[in-house]
């Protein structure tokens, strides 16, 4: 199951509050304080695990409780420290304070560890208060207190090239036949359902990291259909495959379809609205052959001619130009500065 976003609650442990103790054995009825510390509450961290690719485990366990550790006692003994509590995330999570909305943290590195609550320290027992002037103490300090936040939790995944494009363009059929993914391909709009991942091994072992997303529809960035879900995942690549089918099955425009989805992207957010992109005019091979050339040379010259967009020619299904095609999405994504922070999503009013 996939699923990329959760809210959680977490807690570090309290501090361990201090003892108040007085040594009493026989022969030494006044042996003096020994009140021992309390010890330190458990600590809550974010910690990547390059493994996970979903969120889904925090949507089963939407508590996450470190323990508090314990109070001092007699003989100078300190209180045990409560436990830390890791909470493992995959790689490419942001963490939001659900309250504030304030970014928390940002996972881009295996094995990255991030504190989101600190355990309390532990009290001190009378036994620390003791000097030469004050050789009785009766003071004790407490636990320091829990912290306890609710999280949002999403999942942005970190791939080289985002595929986008309508339901049915072919983008499952191109990250298939560009990658080794097994990508679900059916003649029906959102075959896909759920972001995936695939590898491009091209020359000289170079490799392109590809998603694939639901496909977009009018209206996505407003959260009509189910590519505003996942639109988040290519706020991170550093190019975008942009798919067109060149026969589009509903008899529509190519290029008023470009012109739909560039739409959706600068609605989204001002990062998709710049990132570089490369046009493939996708199912060349359904144009009739006789006048397939033509045909492409004028759907192409619109192209350049109302939106100042080369696109390629190519064709998922059979093979031809895709190879082409990665090799110009290559060179983008080299040409590309790598991602930093996110900008902001556009809300509506």
């Amino acid at each position: 199951m996939f699923i990329d976003t959760a809210v959680i609650t977490i807690r570090s442990g309290k501090g361990g509050d201090g003892r108040s103790h007085f040594r009493r054995v026989k022969g030494n009825a006044k042996g003096g304080p020994d009140g021992g510390n309390g010890g330190k509450g458990g600590t809550v961290t974010a910690v990547c695990d390059p493994h996970l690719d979903t969120l889904a485990h925090l949507g089963f366990r939407p508590h996450w409780f470190a323990t508090p550790g314990d109070p001092g006692d007699r003989k100078h003994q300190s209180g045990k420290d409560g436990p830390d509590l890791d909470v493992p995330v995959p790689l490419g999570t942001q963490i939001f304070d659900a309250i504030t909305g304030e970014l928390v943290a940002d996972v881009t590195q295996p094995g990255e560890r991030v504190v989101l609550a600190r355990g309390g320290s532990g009290g001190f027992g009378n036994d620390h208060f003791k000097s030469a002037v004050h050789q009785a103490p009766l003071e004790v300090t407490l636990g320091g207190a829990a912290i306890e936040r609710a999280l949002r939790v999403e999942l942005s995944l970190i791939a080289d090239v985002g595929l986008v494009g309508l339901p049915n363009a072919g983008k499952s059929t191109w990250l298939k036949a560009s990658t080794r993914a097994n990508a679900k391909v059916a003649d029906y709009p959102f075959t896909t359902l759920a972001p995936q991942l695939g590898i491009a091994a091209l020359a000289d072992d170079r490799r392109l990291v590809i998603a694939d997303l639901p496909g977009l529809i009018e209206g996505a960035a407003e959260g009509v259909g189910l590519g505003h879900d996942f639109l988040r995942h290519i706020e991170r690549t550093r190019a975008i495959l942009h798919v067109v089918s060149a026969v589009p099955e509903d008899g529509s425009d190519p290029v008023a379809n470009y012109r739909v989805i560039r739409r959706e992207l600068a609605e989204f957010s001002d990062a998709l609205a710049h990132k570089r992109e490369v046009v493939v005019l996708n199912k060349i091979d359904l144009l009739p052959e006789f006048e397939r050339e033509e045909r492409l040379k004028a759907l192409i010259e619109r192209f350049v001619k109302e939106r100042s967009v080369s696109p390629r020619a190519a064709s998922a299904a059979t093979g031809i130009g895709v190879r082409e095609a990665t090799e110009a999405v290559w060179a983008v994504v080299q040409s590309s500065p790598p991602e930093g922070e996110v900008t902001p999503r556009r809300t509506s009013a």
